[in-house]
């Protein structure tokens, strides 16, 4: 996650401190004003449209009518004061076509916001817009989704929606854009496929989305797509709606919409399921977003001085504890899942959020879908919330059904995430298996020695990278860049191999499989493209590692031992067995999960000897998987040599 302040100047919004003579601080504020109807925002028919507005500290509301993005307003109609501090107004006529915003008079301020439930916006969102949501409808759009059982079954492919594309060499029409994610049997160089034909190749049963909401002009300026603009979109502007850079005209509020459904609708048809990237922690400028232009001071959080709490390090975060701003983030997230259909949600910064938003958001989802993934970063972080009320790690026995990142594997395998220069296991690092152990079986408590943050595999998500910070291989070359390429490689697929035969959620990131790099640069938020973007000629030139890469995926795929899905299967069929240092072994056994084979062997190793490990006595061992250098098995030993994973059966 990486964002940039819009402004960082004060604006004086008027007096929030009171309404009717309650501070917006205290119990009684909410106890009065709080409204739980499902009927905020607008809601259009032909024959009349219908708003409603949470204000409780304004004394007059206008809705102001436009008929262009840019243009001046043709009509400020007054709303009428209505229950626990909302305005209402309906109009009878048709005004699909129209864009609005809110003035509302705070004091002797006046201030102008977009609706916080818009569901579609103008250029760069700075109006709502007024549609026919049946109208954004795909010509095929069903409910169907690709069958998935469980949570420890998914093996997440995140991505960004710029980067499948927009590469020269991609062979895709629709560089950018949400329109490329629909094109079938594109094909790159050396007639390699690419695109999403590439991706559904892989194997992988989710594709997550980098934000694909409205996010800040500043980010990416809709009205300045003929200049190269880049962004990863962690600052957002309208939650409920899509980021229009992405759709092939923005100036058009419905296509955005369209669109966004087709590249859903199409991925549904591959056998894809969608997860969003969520931001609710922070917003993209505390000062002049909307939920400030409306309410003053209630949707943020503050430290006693009066700034904004920081602990998204964006200078405001959101204050997901207050009644109306939970409400908010539960009603966005069930909005997305009935009128996008989406699958899951990743939530940014997610140890930042109170644990109270975050139970009833999976209460819900479990009400429409249990098979929606949550997962999130249970980062432990300071914010001006009380520290058991965070949706962190910590937590975790509070929050079933949420997948946190695994930061102990992350940094086992490949070594500190704030020191380029320190190794993990993959590449030689000492006294790093206790931390793979730990992920392998997804750190639960597994024995006295060998625990961690979660109570369920489900809890955790394995990976090695992602967005964030250094690809995977610009780490490798960083902290051990006397290496040659071909031992860099070894490490990279050790990596890869390690979180695909572990217990949890799988989480791989585009282009892992072809030995993503982005030129050394850690934070690439706001860089060009040629950092960014898919390079498919990379990916043409690792052809058989990629192949291997899918092998692994079907590896995880086709054996259930590796996706167990209580904490208990794991103790009961788990076993570590005895290795030498650099090496880490175990079995599963009994058939596992359901597995075909009774028991399974598995051993992960650096070194670069020759070796033999002695396998345990539980029947004849056979070869099932290996990218050692060098292996041989012979009855009860097991020889190798170079860095990589075996795995044995027992039939």
């Amino acid at each position: 996650m990486s964002v940039q302040l819009e402004r960082n100047i004060h604006i004086d919004y008027g007096d929030p401190a009171t309404t009717g003579g309650i501070s917006i601080f205290e119990p009684e504020f909410d106890q009065k004003y709080v409204y739980a109807g499902d009927d905020l925002g607008c809601r259009y028919t032909s024959e009349r449209a219908f708003f409603r507005v949470w204000a409780p500290t304004s004394s007059e509301v206008l809705l102001i009518l436009y008929r262009s993005w840019n243009g001046k307003s043709e009509q400020m109609i007054p709303m009428h004061e209505d229950v626990h501090g909302t305005w209402t107004l309906s109009v009878q006529r048709d005004l699909k076509g129209y864009l609005y915003t809110y003035l509302v008079r705070i004091g002797e301020q006046w201030n102008e916001a977009v609706d916080p439930y818009a569901r579609a916006v103008g250029l760069n969102g700075d109006r709502g817009a007024i549609v026919d949501m049946q109208s954004t409808n795909p010509e095929r759009w069903n409910e169907d989704k690709p069958v998935f059982q469980k949570p420890t079954d998914a093996i997440i492919y995140e991505l960004h929606i710029r980067d499948l594309s927009i590469h020269p060499e991609s062979g895709m029409e629709h560089k950018g854009k949400f329109k490329a994610f629909t094109e079938i049997g594109t094909t790159g160089p050396q007639g390699i496929k690419t695109g999403i034909d590439h991706v559904v190749d892989l194997g992988v049963t989710h594709v997550q989305l980098l934000p694909i909401f409205d996010y800040s002009t500043l980010s990416v300026d809709e009205a300045r797509l003929d200049q190269p603009q880049f962004n990863w979109g962690y600052d957002p502007k309208n939650y409920n709606v899509p980021e229009g850079s992405y759709s092939s005209d923005p100036y058009t509020p419905e296509t955005r919409i369209r669109e966004l459904k087709e590249l859903i609708q199409s991925l549904h048809d591959r056998g894809l399921r969608v997860i969003m990237d969520v931001v609710y922690n922070h917003v993209y400028d505390g000062f002049v977003v909307n939920f400030t232009k409306l309410v003053p001071g209630y949707y943020l959080r503050y430290q006693s001085n009066g700034t904004f709490s920081n602990g998204s390090g964006c200078g405001n975060d959101v204050a997901s504890e207050r009644p109306m701003m939970s409400k908010f983030i539960v009603d966005s997230i069930l909005y997305w899942v009935h009128e996008y259909h989406m699958d899951g949600f990743r939530f940014d910064l997610m140890g930042l959020l109170d644990v109270g938003t975050m139970q009833e958001i999976r209460r819900r989802l479990d009400e429409i879908d249990p098979t929606i993934l949550t997962i999130g970063e249970g980062w432990i972080m300071e914010t001006e919330l009380p520290y058991h009320l965070r949706a962190n790690q910590l937590q975790s026995n509070q929050l079933s059904g949420f997948g946190f990142f695994n930061d102990v594997m992350r940094d086992a395998l490949r070594g500190s995430l704030f020191n380029p220069r320190d190794r993990g296991f993959i590449s030689g690092g000492d006294y790093r298996e206790q931390g793979i152990r730990q992920g392998v079986v997804a750190c639960v408590p597994y024995s006295w020695d060998i625990s961690g943050f979660a109570t369920e595999p489900s809890q955790t998500v394995n990976y090695t990278e992602c967005h964030d910070n250094h690809t995977l291989w610009d780490k490798i070359t960083l902290s051990v860049d006397w290496e040659q390429g071909g031992t860099r490689r070894q490490m990279h697929r050790l990596a890869t191999s390690i979180v695909l035969t572990s217990q949890g959620i799988a989480f791989l990131h585009a282009g892992q499989e072809f030995y993503r790099t982005k030129i050394g640069f850690e934070n690439s938020y706001n860089m060009p493209d040629e950092v960014n973007r898919l390079d498919w000629e990379r990916c043409a030139e690792h052809a058989d590692d990629v192949r291997n890469y899918r092998e692994l995926i079907a590896l995880r795929r086709n054996h259930p031992a590796f996706r167990l899905g209580t904490a208990d299967e794991i103790r009961r069929h788990l076993h570590f067995e005895e290795c030498l240092p650099g090496t880490v072994a175990y079995t599963l056994r009994d058939h596992a999960g359901g597995e075909e084979n009774k028991h399974l062997y598995v051993m992960y190793s650096h070194r670069r000897d020759h070796f033999t490990l002695t396998l345990p006595q539980l029947g004849e061992w056979n070869m099932l998987y290996s990218n050692t250098e060098f292996q041989r098995l012979d009855h009860d030993k097991l020889a190798v040599e170079g860095i990589g994973m075996v795995v044995l059966c027992v039939k």
